[in-house]
């Protein structure tokens, strides 16, 4: 990071200094009228004209050096303790208006001795800071985003200049045209999931809590991928109470199950196992989906929230790496919490604690 402690150009746009001239001139005959009216009244006790004229004038100078030091003093001390910090400070927002986010202004002071001017230089360059990160995020974005359009974009423009040749058989004309239509839906997915995650991120979805049966959505959410588990043989457990009621936004929280157990089918290899759990006390309800799937190392656990991420890039083209950063928003919002344990080759289990509210006959018994 750049540190600024002197000022390498001046700003045409300042047109007078925080200490200008004028103040100078101003101390200074104000210290030489104060001084004036001093000696008017020494002088009704003590009989000036006996006074030496070169004494006279040698007291007079006297006065004068003394408030001219005084104003001097004065000018220095404001333009190191103030005007001097007030110039880096400006310089370094100039350089960020730029688009610099590099920039860093070092605090005058040690922590136990800052001032205000310490504590407004502190803030400053932690809002730099922050700048660049959501530079940095939407660059990547950006990146991403260009990357993940460009690969169905790519498959659909391919198999749509195969479908062109004369000679393809009926079979093969079938093969391409299910891959346009999967490299369509996989578009439409990323499209779908980019806009809701940023009307979540900006609070244009607004939950709507409602009570009704999270047992029942997640019998419901799972029954959505019954066909795909069984393709693949994969041996699903479920241990859920009969019935338990919430109150949250009921359409957003299937989402959050679809996406979760999505992963599971996706990463789980055929023959595994897959096991979804729901508990409750009466503060909190808490739902685990685990798989004995590829499972997650250290880094890739890292950044599972980060949006476009993908740790398996085996199965890059069956996701886009949004899923999860759509379920982290929509519990942050639910007031509830998502964690992850994983380990590479042990598959992946995946908590959700939401607050519970429990159904009234149940509050009753």
């Amino acid at each position: 990071m750049k540190t600024f402690r002197k000022i390498h150009s001046s700003d045409r746009r300042v047109k007078q200094r925080i200490f200008p001239v004028s103040i100078f001139a101003i101390m200074f005959l104000a210290f030489g009228f104060f001084t004036t009216i001093q000696m008017h009244y020494i002088g009704e006790y003590i009989d000036y004209r006996k006074i030496p004229s070169s004494h006279a004038i040698a007291i007079l100078a006297m006065w004068i050096l003394a408030a001219a030091t005084f104003a001097l003093v004065t000018g220095f001390g404001i333009h190191r303790y103030f005007q001097k910090p007030v110039e880096e400070f400006a310089e370094a927002i100039k350089k960020v208006a730029s688009g610099d986010f590099s920039v860093y202004v070092a605090p005058r002071h040690t922590p136990d001795r800052a001032d205000h001017l310490d504590v407004m230089m502190e803030d400053f360059n932690k809002m730099v800071e922050e700048l660049g990160s959501i530079e940095t995020l939407k660059t990547d974005f950006f990146s991403n985003v260009s990357h993940e359009i460009k690969t169905p974009i790519a498959v659909i423009d391919n198999y749509a200049q195969l479908l062109q040749r004369p000679d393809l058989t009926e079979e093969a004309r079938k093969e391409y045209t299910e891959m346009i239509l999967h490299a369509t839906r996989r578009l439409s997915s990323l499209i779908t999931n980019m806009l809701k995650l940023n009307k979540l991120e900006k609070q244009v979805i607004r939950p709507v809590p409602q009570p009704f049966d999270l047992c029942g959505q997640l019998c419901r959410c799972a029954l959505q991928f019954e066909e795909q588990w069984e393709k693949k043989g994969i041996a699903f457990d479920v241990e859920i109470e009969d019935r338990f009621t919430i109150e949250a936004d009921e359409g957003l929280m299937e989402m959050v199950w679809t996406n979760l157990l999505s992963n599971a089918v996706k990463f789980t290899p055929e023959g595994g196992r897959i096991r979804l759990t729901e508990t409750s006390d009466r503060q909190w309800v808490t739902v685990q989906i685990s798989d004995t799937g590829c499972g997650m190392d250290e880094e890739t656990l890292r950044h599972s929230f980060d949006k476009f991420y993908q740790g398996d890039t085996s199965h890059a083209t069956e996701g886009n790496g949004l899923g999860l950063a759509l379920v982290q928003r929509i519990l942050q919002l639910s007031e509830g919490t998502i964690s992850v344990k994983s380990q590479p080759g042990q598959g992946t289990e995946f908590t959700v604690i939401l607050p519970a509210v429990p159904h009234s006959e149940e509050e009753k018994a």
